[in-house]
């Protein structure tokens, strides 16, 4: 992408030498002139009476002279024009330097030092004139994934059209900057007691922007979250109203993308809420205080145990048990989630090597995780250094996540299944494309989204879903997990409809090691129990 361009203009000093060579330049020129009116006087004078009246010629010294003068001044004059073009570029240089500081190269729009420059100076109008200033921050929806697939150019292409479609949806007056990448910030006065003329104008914007682009014969798709802030809401200064206007926009991306979203102080709040849960997660991590917690997977022709699925929970010293939902978003959108991946299979893979040989672990992968060519090597080298054996490992993967980079994704899972580990595609009828999914990988299992599970007694969409998936499982010979059974309704029918397996709360909530080993040596599932007890297994569901 185009890098901002910052750098000071040249100062009047830069330019002092070539003015200085001028002056001096000038300064010859016009004694050249001055000595040549006098030594052309001179030598005319002498040259006229000779020819008229008869007697000595002009000095021979006076007229080298002459012609040195003519010299010079031609030279001067030559040099001056010089001069005068490098000063001519010079200053055109200059200027554009000063334009390139302030503007973005790209769309034309300010920079972010530019627009707090102007943005203050408005903000010093809006009290003078009893008005309120807005602030709307811009940051484009998917704009990364266009960059990815199509290239920069492409990517540039679409800034620029939306920079167009900004200008177009802002007042005359308004400043309007790009900060890089693809966030753009607007700013305008407004009468305090109509907010709804900057609403109008932000639904504009996310209304133009969720239209598809049209660039080199590509439809490309993209929207955008918007943050406002205002000047007469705790906004002391364009700096404070930046800011607000940034947390704002943040708040409108996690509430859903392709929306606007006013700055209120609540904002901030929940902002530093999770900052502080990022810095304890950096903690949390190395310290193995997120640990591992294990659902029930149940055979649903048998009703016996069959497996658990892993799931991570914090253990967090003054809050007690913190869900994965709180924490595994700022894990991804920090780059942490791989660390907290690979700590979790370890203590996983550690606590279950000596459960029954027939019990198996599955394990969900993020999708920024299949971002990493070595994914593969990192989880077999998990696996060698605890001892756990790979065929009683299941490795789920989402649609979402073969989306990104499919030729990636088959590159990773080639990898884990020459090692003998199984694959699942989790979170089935969610995605992109399932069946070019189901065709493109060597998926081992389906697991069918508890969405559609929790609903399908009361929601007939929901049990047609269902019944088309486990249909096609059956004709694909795919065995189907149903996540979310709550009831024995649903069970039964999952049952009837060839279902393989389930999980949910109807075979108990999901448990810590200590428990589910207690839970396990109860069931005589251990290695060492059942050896030694020399009885058969009770797998049964309780």
């Amino acid at each position: 992408m185009t890098v901002e361009i910052r750098g000071e203009p040249s100062d009047a000093g830069s330019s002092a030498p070539p003015k200085r060579r001028e002056i001096l330049n000038g300064a010859i020129t016009v004694a050249s002139i001055l000595l040549f009116v006098g030594t052309g006087s001179s030598v005319l004078s002498t040259t006229v009476r000779r020819y008229f009246y008869g007697g000595e010629g002009p000095d021979q010294t006076l007229v080298i002279a002459l012609l040195l003068n003519v010299a010079l001044i031609l030279f001067g004059w030559r040099r001056h024009r010089e001069l005068a073009h490098e000063v001519t570029i010079r200053t055109a240089a200059e200027e554009r330097a000063q334009m390139l500081a302030a503007k973005d190269p790209l769309t034309g729009f300010l920079n972010r030092r530019s627009l707090a420059e102007e943005g203050a100076a408005m903000f010093v109008r809006a009290q003078a004139r009893n008005k309120a200033m807005a602030l709307l921050m811009l940051d484009l929806d998917h704009f990364k994934m266009v960059n990815d697939m199509h290239g920069h150019a492409t990517g540039d292409a679409l800034l620029q059209q939306v920079a167009l479609q900004i200008a177009e949806a802002m007042p005359s007056v308004a400043l309007t900057a790009r900060f890089g990448g693809d966030e753009f910030a607007c700013a305008l006065l407004f009468d305090a007691a109509h907010p709804a003329t900057v609403e109008r104008i932000a639904e504009k914007l996310v209304s133009q922007l969720a239209q598809p682009f049209r660039i080199e014969g590509l439809q490309l798709h993209i929207s955008v979250s918007v943050g406002i802030s205002r000047s007469d809401f705790d906004c002391a200064s364009i700096d404070a109203l930046m800011r607000s206007a940034d947390i704002a926009m943040y708040a409108a991306k996690n509430s859903g993308r392709n929306r606007f979203a006013w700055f209120d102080l609540s904002m901030e709040r929940e902002l530093q809420a999770r900052n502080e849960l990022e810095v304890g997660l950096r903690n949390a991590i190395p310290r193995q205080e997120i640990v591992p917690y294990f659902e029930q997977q149940i055979d649903l022709t048998t009703g016996r145990l069959s497996g658990f699925e892993v799931l991570a929970r914090w253990e967090h010293a003054t809050r007690g048990l913190i869900v994965p939902d709180t924490f595994i978003p700022i894990a991804e959108e920090t780059g942490m989630i791989a660390d907290l991946s690979l700590s979790l299979m370890r203590q996983a893979f550690l606590a279950a090597k000596d459960w029954d040989a027939a019990l198996s672990l599955s394990v969900n992968i993020s999708p920024s995780q299949l971002r990493d060519a070595w994914l593969a090597q990192k989880i077999i080298k998990v696996l060698t250094e605890t001892g756990f054996p790979a065929s009683r490992l299941e490795i789920e993967i989402t649609e979402t996540a073969l989306f990104d980079n499919l030729p990636l994704a088959q590159s990773i899972v080639g990898s884990l299944k020459n090692q003998g580990i199984r694959l699942a595609l989790d979170d089935f009828g969610t995605g992109y494309s399932s069946l070019a999914h189901l065709r493109a990988l060597p998926f081992d299992r389906i697991k069918i989204d508890k969405s559609f599970i929790m609903s399908m007694t009361e929601n007939t969409e929901s049990a047609a879903i269902v019944t088309a998936i486990t249909r096609l499982g059956d004709s694909l010979n795919l065995p189907i997990t149903a996540e979310g059974i709550e009831d024995l309704a649903v069970e039964e029918r999952l049952r009837g409809l060839g279902c393989g397996k389930g999980q949910g709360y109807l075979y108990g909530r999901p448990t810590s090691i200590a428990n589910t080993r207690r839970l396990l040596a109860e069931r005589r599932l251990l290695q060492n129990a059942a050896s030694e007890a020399g009885e058969p297994d009770e797998r049964r569901a309780g």
